[in-house]
């Protein structure tokens, strides 16, 4: 086989370095996390809050508005790794990381990190109880510890709704979901204003005003 030689000084070999770079940070950080994966037995609860590593620069890693994740521009297909990524995923103010113990690396999200796909309602001692599934298969019930909030544009109205899944972790509630709340939702008198409203787990959620 022929050998590849770069001369690093070029803007194509400086590019070609820094992918190849770039692409072997990430298989490292792969494969810490999948020893760290063995090493919890659970991934999901990794307990990020708890590590303060080095922090050690950024990665071109970024979660979509739609819940894709992408590195370097290409789409990571594999959801098993994506789950992986998730599971020490943090949030520090308005800036994201993935965690382990060693190493903390910055990354981009666009809106939420998460997105609900599927709700199901059950009576739960009598109590309607909501249960919500996003697109990495986390399954939570919507109470006090995972409320829901809409934040609507301020120019055209339109309406983001969000629940909390972990710590300060947060998911966009896909479209067709919401309408499924709205659709169980009541309307309740708050302020002198007209609230869609919908309860679950005995908390009652606002998902906006109607008049």
């Amino acid at each position: 086989m022929a050998k590849i030689y770069f001369c690093g000084k070029c803007l194509s070999c400086i590019d070609i370095a820094f992918i190849i770079e770039s692409l072997a940070q990430l298989k490292e950080l792969v494969l810490d996390l999948q020893t760290l994966q063995q090493q919890l037995k659970q991934p999901s609860g990794a307990p990020v809050d708890q590590w303060d590593p080095p922090f050690c620069g950024d990665i071109d890693m970024v979660i979509k508005r739609d819940g894709r994740w992408f590195y370097m521009g290409t789409p990571i297909g594999r959801q098993a790794l994506v789950k992986l990524f998730a599971s020490v995923l943090r949030k520090e103010k308005d800036n994201y990381f993935l965690v382990t113990p060693v190493e903390k690396i910055g990354i981009q999200v666009d809106d939420a990190p998460f997105i609900v796909v599927l709700m199901e309602i059950q009576h739960v001692n009598q109590l309607p109880t909501i249960i919500f599934t996003d697109n990495l298969d986390h399954q939570f019930t919507v109470d006090a510890d995972h409320p829901i909030w809409v934040i609507e544009d301020p120019i055209t109205g339109e309406p983001s709704p969000y629940v909390k899944v972990r710590d300060n972790l947060h998911a966009l509630i896909h479209r067709n979901v919401f309408y499924q709340l709205v659709e169980n939702a009541q309307t309740v008198e708050q302020g002198g204003r007209t609230h869609l409203v919908i309860e679950s787990c005995g908390e009652s959620f606002s998902l906006g005003c109607i008049d």
